[in-house]
């Protein structure tokens, strides 16, 4: 056994608790899809407005 995946940064973790939290990745790593989608459907209507410029001359409210 060389390196250790999982490594406990503070504190002391028994086996069975490293066990636990390993058995909670390698669940949560194969509820993941295979295949990301490619289209995530139409866009959205609206903008947000901390990305848009700060003024908008009155002609272009059209």
């Amino acid at each position: 056994m060389s390196t250790p995946d999982i490594r406990v940064e503070k504190g002391h973790a028994e086996p069975e608790e490293v066990a636990a939290i390993t058995a909670v990745l390698l669940a949560r790593a194969a509820a993941q899809p295979a295949e990301t989608p490619a289209h995530r459907g139409p866009k959205a209507g609206w903008r947000r407005l901390e990305r848009e410029g700060g003024f908008r001359a009155p002609h272009s409210w059209h």
